[in-house]
């Protein structure tokens, strides 16, 4: 049964539509038209495309199981997303074997729109670690940490049953550029971080096939003027996407203004990091085999920050914040900028065909709502 919906006006992938009507049928878009004036003062935009998020509402990736892979979803369309990459954490390795498998099953499962839910969508696995330096572990476990290695790569992507579709590593490791040449030759994006990386060594991940970096600024060499390192190099790139955490407690928001101008609107991406705290009381929590506190907003395991309680819509609406940007760049940085390092426009593209997934804003910019798949998520 079809049904439309109206707006004040539809902010889209490289422009806007005044008084749009959007028909969906079967949780797709069947028509995008403009419409007659109305009396709304809502704006439509695309669903959001998190990929690096641990888990939420008390639900860890790396050990929930399907109900919980699931509620996790659930709040995630809740606060604006369409689809999401579950992310991995550095751990003992039958731990994460078995994590992927789970994922795997998750990512394979029927749909959950297609019982009625509104439900954010798993499209792929983000291994986040355990590639990464010992340096610039951040949280990750050292005694799980591996050297990068094509052999555990692909046992990793077996367990994963194909589903690793973005790597964080750091590229100055031993047979760091050997992964990324082969598991780019796979489809797999990778994304540099955790990382003690010079300038040359920066370079030379890039010129192996590496396409971003994952939370900028955080767990990496710091920029020195004699030395740009792996910040200043990626800042200076303007073909290599850059993610941020933009809660004010990863990143100072005169950074993230400074982030933005360098990486303009076409590359820079919107992060949570969220881990299993995320939209359940304060507390103690977990990220992977780790222990983390939140309190006043901040997760820590130890000295270590470890992850956020961050949702993507409090993201959108803090970059507005930070940096004047407008709703439509704020939204961009989120749901297009994603999709295209991923090769998966389509996902939020606003055309016939793709999936019905949209925020919905009020006039002053606030994120009332998300339609996913059609429904109301709730």
């Amino acid at each position: 049964m079809t049904k439309q919906i109206t707006a004040r006006r539809l902010i889209t992938d490289t422009g806007e539509l005044a008084y749009p009507i959007v028909s969906i049928d079967d949780g797709k878009i069947v028509s995008v038209e403009e419409g007659p004036q109305n009396r709304s003062t809502e704006t439509l935009t695309a669903a959001f495309f998190e990929i690096h998020v641990h888990g939420a509402r008390s639900f860890d990736f790396m050990v929930a199981d399907q109900e919980g892979i699931a509620e996790a979803g659930r709040f995630l369309a809740c606060h604006g997303v369409g689809h999401y990459f579950p992310t991995t954490v550095t751990a003992p390795l039958d731990l994460t074997l078995k994590a992927l498998e789970r994922l795997a099953d998750a990512i394979e499962r029927p749909p959950a729109h297609a019982s009625g839910a509104a439900v954010a969508t798993p499209m792929g696995i983000h291994l986040e670690g355990p590639f990464v330096s010992h340096a610039k572990r951040g949280v990750h476990p050292e005694a799980s940490l591996q050297e990068p290695s094509i052999e555990l790569f692909e046992r990793f992507q077996t367990a994963a049953r194909g589903h690793i579709r973005l790597i964080t590593l750091a590229p100055e490791l031993p047979h760091a550029l050997e992964l990324i040449e082969h598991a780019t030759g796979q489809g797999v994006r990778i994304s540099m971080g955790h990382s003690m990386a010079t300038e040359a060594q920066t370079l030379a991940g890039i010129a192996a096939g590496a396409r971003s970096s994952t939370h900028l600024f955080n767990a990496m060499r710091a920029l020195d003027h004699r030395e740009p390192g792996i910040i200043g190099t990626l800042l200076d790139r303007d073909d290599i996407y850059a993610e941020a955490i933009c809660d004010g407690v990863h990143v100072h928001p005169a950074v993230i203004r400074m982030w933005l101008k360098m990486k303009g609107e076409e590359r820079a991406i919107l992060v949570t990091d969220g881990i299993s705290a995320t939209g359940v009381p304060e507390g103690v929590y977990t990220l992977g085999d780790l222990n983390v506190v939140v309190k006043d907003g901040v997760c820590m395991s130890g000295e270590a920050l470890a992850g956020s309680v961050l949702t993507m819509d409090r993201a959108v609406a803090n970059l507005q914040r930070f940096t004047g940007a407008s709703l439509g760049s704020a939204v961009r940085l989120a749901s297009r900028n994603p999709a295209r390092l991923m090769g998966m426009t389509h996902l939020t593209q606003i055309a016939p065909g793709a999936p019905a997934n949209f925020n919905r804003f009020d006039a002053s910019g606030r994120h009332i709502g998300s339609i996913i798949h059609g429904r109301q998520a709730e």
